[in-house]
């Protein structure tokens, strides 16, 4: 499933001033609980609470096609975690990079998110024994359906 962006620039300053944060080597991902949850959560069309995600990538990583390389590993890692186990829902979820993430490889940079989250108490536990096996097949189904469009 694709992730909602955070769009509104007042949801990062809340998020970096009151939220949790968790440092690694290549990215610090910060979490908020959301107060529009619940509204979200209504508004969705399979009435399933969601996170927005905000991504943030400095100038300090260097040109722009570095900064959409780095964003582009990190929305994959993050997807790599998603599918992997449950995270909660219900979260503004801040992920900024740092440095050293524009040598990372996406598998470096997904057991680091797997490990940040879980210091964070967002991983429920893994995806086979949680309620998101609905997510699951519906990815399955997706990834079956590009599969045959592509041959």
């Amino acid at each position: 499933m694709k992730n909602t962006a955070i769009s509104e620039n007042h949801l990062y300053g809340k998020v970096y001033k009151g939220g949790e944060k968790a440092i690694g080597r290549y990215t610090v991902v910060y979490v908020l609980k959301d107060r529009k949850a619940n509204r979200l959560k209504k508004a969705h069309p399979q009435k399933k609470a969601i996170n927005r995600i905000g991504l943030t990538v400095t100038k300090k990583i260097g040109t722009a096609v570095e900064r959409n390389r780095v964003k582009r590993i990190i929305r994959a890692a993050l997807h790599e975690t998603e599918k992997s186990y449950c995270l909660r829902k219900g979260y503004l979820v801040v992920i900024a990079a740092r440095e050293a993430a524009k040598q990372a490889k996406s598998t470096d940079l997904a057991s680091e998110m797997h490990g940040l989250f879980e210091k964070l108490g967002m991983i429920t536990e893994k995806m086979s024994g949680c309620g998101c096996d609905q997510n699951v097949s519906d990815q399955q189904q997706y990834d079956a359906g590009q599969g045959s469009a592509n041959t």
